[in-house]
């Protein structure tokens, strides 16, 4: 029998198989909040080991596409709550990936439409950086 479907320990947490699912971005939470589509989708892969999220941008600033759903205000927690009790309920795991995307994101995601900021003042494809200065 192969390992990949064989009980593991995750410094402490049990995964019942090897399997990970990685993250994907699926732009298709409208109104940025995970809802029973959402639970319903992560809950029929709970199968897997360990699912990892979709993106989740931690911060308005840290949007870089549409229709992904944050974790910066208490309704999107409650929504991702509400997923993570539909993946434990089938007996999965599950962890955020937290996300940012800095540079990469885009000014008609931005509050206030303003440009993106930067550390530094590396181009980013695309979109015109701006470094954050303390002025």
């Amino acid at each position: 029998m192969s390992k990949l479907f064989t009980p593991y320990n995750l410094s402490g947490l049990a995964l019942k198989n090897r399997v990970v699912m990685a993250p994907m971005t699926r732009t298709r939470t409208m109104n940025e909040v995970p809802d029973e589509v959402v639970a319903l989708y992560y809950a029929q892969r709970a199968s897997a080991g360990l699912l990892i999220t979709e993106g989740m941008p931690v911060s308005e600033e840290g949007r870089g596409y549409l229709y992904t759903p944050g974790i910066y205000n208490d309704e999107h927690v409650q929504g991702w709550r509400k997923v993570t009790q539909a993946v434990h309920a089938k007996g999965g795991r599950i962890f955020a990936q937290l996300w940012h995307v800095g540079r990469m994101s885009h000014v008609s995601l931005q509050p206030g439409h303003i440009a993106p900021v930067s550390a530094g003042t590396v181009q980013a494809v695309n979109t015109t950086v701006f470094a954050l200065t303390e002025s």
